[in-house]
């Protein structure tokens, strides 16, 4: 792909990363300049990528304008309720799995650990709506068709505040007018207590702030699930996990 562009001179580049990069964290909240490393395959393979085009742009700096976008915990659908998550099998994330618990697809959500040393014991993550997470791509394409100097840089995209699984556990209780079904499991293998941004890099220079919240992420995840139980599909079917 890098190839192709250079061929036909196209110098403006968006990556899309991710905050695993930043394994667990030495710091909080993270910025840019926190130590990068990686953790799982996934995180390895968005670092590798970032190294490449760090050493592209090094080898030939007048031929790229590259920006680099660090996702951190992206929920939430459009508002509309027409587009929104769909993962096949075991959602790997959080958020769908808890939109399926509540639509009757699963029957209960597992938390996995509640005695981190956090507020309620449960992990903190940053999580972003889709809709800002889009809006932020939008800020990276005008700075760079605006500004030929970026160069290759590294942004967050976060909120910069910190939500529990319960408080997100809540949130969508909020959204559906009922609790959901929840089980404390043992902590997982990896897993840290808390990641959160520092978004003041994507504020100064791209012009872009997170401007949702947890109850939008919410709303917007449940009438997305509400309408379209099994997504994409049809048919619905009812998944029993004891």
């Amino acid at each position: 792909l890098l190839q192709q562009l250079q061929e036909n001179e196209v110098k403006h580049f968006v990556f899309s990363s991710s905050a695993t990069v930043y394994g667990e964290p030495e710091m909080l909240p993270l910025t840019e300049k926190a130590r990068l490393t990686a953790t799982n395959p996934y995180g390895r393979t968005k670092l590798f990528i970032e190294e490449i085009l760090r050493d592209l742009y090094a080898s030939t700096p007048d031929m790229w304008n590259i920006l680099i976008l660090r996702y951190f915990n992206p929920i939430g659908a459009h508002p509309s309720g027409r587009m929104g998550e769909d993962p096949q099998g075991i959602p790997n994330n959080l958020m769908p799995f808890i939109a399926q618990v509540c639509v009757g697809r699963r029957e209960k959500l597992s938390v996995f650990g509640d005695d981190y040393d956090t507020p309620d014991g449960t992990g903190v993550r940053d999580y972003i709506h889709v809709v800002d997470l889009a809006k932020g791509h939008v800020a990276a394409l005008d700075k760079l068709y605006t500004d030929d100097s970026v160069g290759c840089e590294a942004v967050n995209l976060g909120t910069g505040k910190g939500v529990s699984v319960l408080e997100l556990v809540d949130g969508m209780g909020e959204a559906t007018g009922k609790p959901v079904p929840y089980e404390i499991s043992p902590r997982r293998p990896g897993d840290v207590a808390e990641v959160y941004a520092d978004p003041k890099k994507a504020a100064e220079m791209l012009k872009w702030e997170a401007e949702l919240g947890t109850k939008e992420m919410c709303e917007d995840t449940w009438r997305w699930q509400s309408t379209n139980p099994m997504g994409y599909r049809e048919e619905v079917e009812i998944v029993n996990e004891n």
